[in-house]
């Protein structure tokens, strides 16, 4: 099937739901498909850089194994395997991270990130320096919990709602950037408790792709 495939590389099936129905806007007549798929020989959640590095030839291999597909989105704020994934098809491959990052300096001054768990932020720290834009960076300030307990929902919101508003009051944050894809469920009620713009990854990943294939 030709379209955008958009690949979570946990195994977690909550997940995949969470963002495949945050998606449902971009779903317009006309436009290419949007497919969420899950990426079974992942783990659970990926919390570690072992996590992240494990995954990345599995994905390869799936992003090879669809060459009718436009283009593809790792739906994981890590954005792992991205670059073996780009040598593994000529087609366009997104990073959620990547997007969310360019799409919120696209929104504000400087940018605040929720993370899942402390243990992320020195990942995305590095990630972040890499890409040339620590110095738009306000702060990332941890959630405390699993991708699991992010994607159920259960005080999720209340926690996020918490942390983003120390992000804009205490660090300065004028957009918000949600550091994981299991919190895809919770963009708009952030955003309307915040008063700030609120980013969610996977829709600017799949935002960008839609606009690459339009293009091509």
């Amino acid at each position: 099937m030709s379209g955008i495939v958009v690949i979570n590389p946990n195994s977690n099936p909550a997940v995949t739901a969470g963002f495949d129905e945050a998606l449902g806007p971009l779903r317009r007549p006309g436009a290419p498909a949007i497919v969420c798929e899950t990426l079974a020989e992942g783990p659970f959640g990926i919390e570690t850089q072992a996590h992240v590095d494990g995954v990345a030839i599995p994905l390869a291999r799936l992003v090879a194994s669809r060459p009718e597909a436009d283009a593809f989105v790792i739906a994981c704020y890590s954005d792992p395997g991205l670059f073996v994934c780009r040598e593994a098809t000529a087609k366009p491959v997104f990073g959620i991270a990547e997007c969310g990052l360019l799409t919120a300096m696209a929104r504000g001054q400087r940018f605040g990130v929720i993370a899942i768990a402390r243990r992320s932020i020195a990942r995305h720290i590095r990630y972040m320096r890499q890409m040339g834009i620590i110095d738009r960076l306000a702060n990332e300030r941890p959630l405390d919990m699993s991708v699991a307990e992010t994607a159920s929902g259960e005080g999720a919101l209340a926690r996020m709602i918490s942390v983003g508003t120390e992000l804009r009051d205490r660090d300065g944050a004028d957009v918000i950037v949600m550091g994981c894809a299991g919190m895809a469920r919770h963009r708009r009620a952030l955003e309307a408790a915040l008063g700030v713009p609120v980013i969610d990854p996977v829709q600017a990943a799949v935002t960008m792709a839609l606009g690459a294939v339009a293009f091509a």
